[in-house]
This record gives structure tokens, C-alpha cells and sequence, in this order.
């Protein structure tokens, strides 16, 4: 039963991006959030091992360079497919768009997907899902790569921070089946935001 509400447990951290203009405040209340909510054993993904030392998750410096405001461009005719993870559990997604957008001078996109049973519920009927790896991957940060939370712009572009990117819950802890980043959402270039591997 974890296994299969594991994703859903981790979405606690979706603050939305309605501003489109950086506020180092989010990325600090991004920061206690989610230190708290990995304090405490009722919500902690962590092992209970690591539990009991726990104090705080490593960050990278925030920073506004990892904050951009992105074209996004609405996918058409997509079909749902089944996403690979972890473990056995095929959730459910669609891809809903893809983000355009340009980081120290090179032009990136990543695409954006939308769970179809998060996408059910009042509290996430508005939830993307945004995974991603890059060239700090298996070096500074997670080898799996990271995820960010947005929810869908009401215009053709979206705020993303990359800043409050986080790991799956197998980073942590092997019971967990999560989500693997697609091989289109690659970026060949380091993002030193966010939080950084465990250990």
C-alpha cells in the first residue's frame, strides 16, 4: 500500500507559482517545509536509521539564476501511457506540455506531465508534475534526478523554480516505488539548485 500512495505523499511541497518574479521567501519556506515534514516520523520518508540524526536536507545556495519563466506550450492529441518507476507500479500519466525556456544563454525544454489519478482529486486537479535529471545527477545530486511541482498556467507561460526541486522518496528509502525521469527531460547542463543527494 506505501509503495502505491508513495507519489501522492510526496506532493506536500506544491506551493504553486502564480508570481512570475523571483522571491527568495519561497525558496526558504520550500526549505523549512520540507525539513519539517522529514522531521517528523509521521510523514518523514526517511529510514528510521537516518531519522534519528536527521537535522536538515543539503541544499544548494538559492539562487534567482534557477528561477525562469518559461513558454509553455500545451501538448495536442497526446496519449496516456504508463510511467516507469522504481518498482512495479505503472502510474498513469499524460504528457500536458512542454516548457521553453533559456538557462546562462543555452535554449532547454522540458516536458510536463499530469498524473490522470492526482488529476481526479480537488486538492491536485490542477497538478504538473515536472521530473527532470541533469549533468549534476549521480555527482552532487540525486542519480535519479528531481522533480519540481507547478500547476497549469492560465496563459502561455509558467514560473519555475528550480530552487524548490526535490528527490523522490527512493532517495531516501528503498520501499518506495517512484516515478523515473524520461529520457527527454535530459538537460545537458548542471543545476546547482535545489536539493542536493542524500549522504
Amino acid at each position: 500500500m506505501k509503495n502505491s500512495i508513495a507519489f501522492v505523499v510526496m506532493l506536500v511541497f506544491n506551493f504553486g507559482f502564480s508570481q512570475k518574479k523571483f522571491d527568495q521567501n519561497d525558496a526558504k519556506k520550500f526549505q523549512n517545509t520540507i525539513n519539517s515534514e522529514y522531521a517528523d516520523a509521521k510523514t518523514s520518508p526517511l529510514m528510521e536509521k537516518d531519522l534519528k540524526s536527521f537535522k536538515t536536507l543539503d541544499f544548494y545556495p538559492i539562487s534567482g539564476k534557477y528561477f525562469v519563466v518559461a513558454k509553455f506550450e500545451k501538448a495536442q492529441n497526446e496519449k496516456v501511457f504508463e510511467m516507469k518507476t522504481t518498482g512495479t507500479r505503472t502510474p498513469k500519466y499524460i504528457k500536458y506540455g512542454t516548457l521553453y525556456f533559456t538557462l546562462d544563454g543555452v535554449a532547454l525544454k522540458l516536458n510536463v506531465y499530469r498524473s490522470i489519478e492526482l488529476s481526479k482529486t480537488e486538492a491536485y486537479k490542477d497538478h504538473l508534475f515536472l521530473p527532470f535529471s541533469d549533468l549534476t545527477s549521480g555527482k552532487e545530486s540525486y542519480i535519479g534526478g528531481r522533480y519540481i511541482d507547478l500547476k497549469i498556467p492560465k496563459g502561455n507561460t509558467i514560473a519555475v523554480d528550480f530552487n524548490q526541486a526535490y528527490n523522490p522518496y527512493c532517495a531516501y528509502n528503498h520501499k518506495y516505488s517512484c516515478p523515473l525521469v524520461p529520457l527527454e527531460n535530459d538537460l545537458n547542463v548542471e543545476i546547482k539548485a535545489g536539493v542536493k543527494n542524500f549522504h
